[in-house]
This record gives C-alpha cells, structure tokens and sequence, in this order.
C-alpha cells in the first residue's frame, strides 16, 4: 500500500465513529464496486510516515472509537507488506481503540489457507491485529440495504478476537 486516502470522522464504516484508511490496490474488482477508484494500486496520496502520523492522531480523541481498514484490499499481499508496521504502531499507541478491516476475501476459505493468493508471512500477524474483520467479496445478487455494514448477504461480520484462538468462525453480534 503505497497510496491510499483517508476520512475521518466516519460513521459509515465500523461501529461508532472512525477514521478510515481506504488503501489502495485490489484484484478483485467486485462488480458495482463501491470505490473502484481504488483498485489502481497508485490511486490517492502517498502512504507516508507524515500521514500515518495524521491518522493516529485522528484516532486518538476520546469519542473516536478506532480504525477502519478497506479500499481497494487491505490483504493484497502488497498492501499487508505496508499495513503491518502500521498497525502494530496503533496498537502500540492507541491501545483502548478497536479495527476493523473489510476485505474482499474470506477467512477460512483464502486468508487461513496455505498457497491462496492473499496468504503470505504478513497475514497471520495482521489477522492478530484486527478486531473485526467483514469478510467476503460484494456480489451485486445478494445486495441487501438492510444490512448492517456490508453491501451483500455473504458478506460476514466476525469478530477475530473470538475467532482466532479457535479457528472456530465467531460472527460479531452487537
């Protein structure tokens, strides 16, 4: 992830108010794509220490409840290379806030599986480090506006943190 944008401020995007970090690049290309500006991997600003700075910050206040990972793909091998070191310096900052992260992929069938695509020595780790992740690709068949925080009826919302230590898929319930 060299380019990305961001928004803060977001309620759209994760429980409670985010700032959200739209990364850029993805393979997927889900038809009627919500953002597909961000598949050009070189769309937005560049991802630099000074703008990583500006989204700790914006994290920081106390009625900012986290980060929100999306794009593009957060788990293009590419973009996990550069989220990594990211992440763990929010969590080394901002403990008491959450992530979440949507991905196009799915857990148990691409991001847990040895030889996918997205699986690379960046994933597990990354993985740790989110709190929920919505899981699976948007399929314009299943699109349901009365779902909360996806676009699609296959789309998962899990919480990780239950998840994890199981490998057991929990979805996240509140």
């Amino acid at each position: 992830m060299n380019y990305c944008t961001i928004k803060t401020c977001d309620i759209a995007n994760g429980e409670g108010v985010r700032t959200s970090l739209f990364v850029s690049g993805c393979t997927n290309h889900c038809e009627e794509c919500f953002q597909p500006q961000t598949w050009d991997f070189e769309y937005g600003e560049l991802f630099t220490k000074e703008v990583a700075d500006k989204i700790i910050e914006s994290i920081k206040p106390f009625y900012v409840n986290g980060l929100t990972l999306l794009g593009g793909e957060p788990f293009e091998p590419k973009n996990q290379k550069e989220l990594v070191p990211f992440l763990r310096r929010v969590r080394e900052e901002c403990p008491d806030k959450n992530i979440w992260c949507f991905t196009g992929f799915t857990l148990d069938k691409e991001l847990w599986v040895d030889g996918s695509y997205p699986r690379c020595e960046y994933t597990d780790e990354m993985l740790s480090m989110i709190d929920v992740l919505v899981d699976g690709r948007y399929v314009k068949a299943l699109h349901d506006i009365s779902l909360r925080f996806r676009g699609s009826s296959n789309q998962r919302i899990i919480d990780l943190k239950k998840t994890i230590p199981t490998h057991e898929i929990v979805l996240w319930d509140k």
